[in-house]
């Protein structure tokens, strides 16, 4: 695994701009080397706010979008089309407005879908789709995505994997149900960190000062049990995107000067 690098923004929006040119950048070159990209999107006001810039980006029309594989770290498990579905706010912030391939657009099954309300089954039906797209050269259980994005939470947790619980614990399984999440809602299907690793890249989001204390804690040397943030690493390059007041905890040496 990697170490993490740190680039820090002056604000939230330029964090979000920042990265969605990141993010193109990336896509393009991973589809100019292999003929299509794989990302992992994540939700929340960091995640969405990543989509709704790459979207504003005039840049944007250098992704063929129709080869581009999508997927979701986690998601709240409630009825399709949820206004609180992580899938359905990327549709309403980017998803909708570009030219997908709908078969490559993977979202986690929803609690109305063809396993009902039973998260376990719903999160076993993602880790065989996951299983099916991977390669012989990915090693694994699951693909070697290009990017995987994560939001940070004030806890520490990253995509629904909080602090202590036993979905952090999981060394074998790829995707897992949650149960009892500490924010709402308590039931949600999650990535463990082992399909997190799997990724080239790994990406976390982190911006506001109500991320400070997460953003030193996971940086400064914390166990992933009590900080997940801290066992999310990419196999090539673990990057943590950030504002000034996100970072205001961090030691200045921590953070190259040259950060924007």
């Amino acid at each position: 695994m990697t170490a993490p690098q740190v680039v820090v923004h002056r604000d939230k929006e330029l964090m979000a701009q920042a990265a969605a040119a990141r993010l193109i950048t990336k896509i393009v070159d991973a589809q100019a080397a292999r003929g299509s990209a794989s990302v992992v999107l994540t939700g929340g006001r960091n995640g969405n706010g990543l989509l709704a810039a790459l979207g504003a980006s005039p840049a944007r029309d250098a992704v063929d979008w129709s080869r581009l594989d999508l997927w979701w770290g986690d998601e709240r498990f409630l009825p399709d089309g949820h206004a609180d579905r992580n899938v359905t706010q990327a549709r309403e912030a980017l998803l909708d407005a570009v030219e997908l391939d709908p078969a490559r657009v993977h979202a986690m099954p929803a609690s109305d879908g063809p396993h009902g309300g039973d998260v376990d089954a719903a999160a076993e039906a993602y880790a065989a789709e996951l299983g099916r797209a991977a390669r012989p050269e990915n090693h694994g259980a699951v693909p070697s995505f290009d990017v995987t994005l994560l939001g940070v939470g004030p806890d520490t947790h990253v995509a629904s994997l909080f602090p202590e619980l036993p979905a952090v614990r999981e060394t074998e399984r790829m995707v897992v149900g949650v149960r009892g999440a500490p924010k709402p809602p308590p039931v949600r299907i999650s990535l463990t960190l082992p399909a997190i690793r799997a990724a080239r890249e790994v990406w976390l989001l982190a911006a506001g000062a109500d991320k400070a204390k997460a953003v030193t804690i996971a940086l400064s040397g914390a166990g992933e049990l009590q900080a997940p943030a801290a066992g999310a690493r990419g196999r090539r390059r673990t990057l943590w995107l950030l504002d000034r007041a996100a970072a205001a905890g961090l030691p200045r040496e921590l953070y190259p000067p040259a950060s924007p």
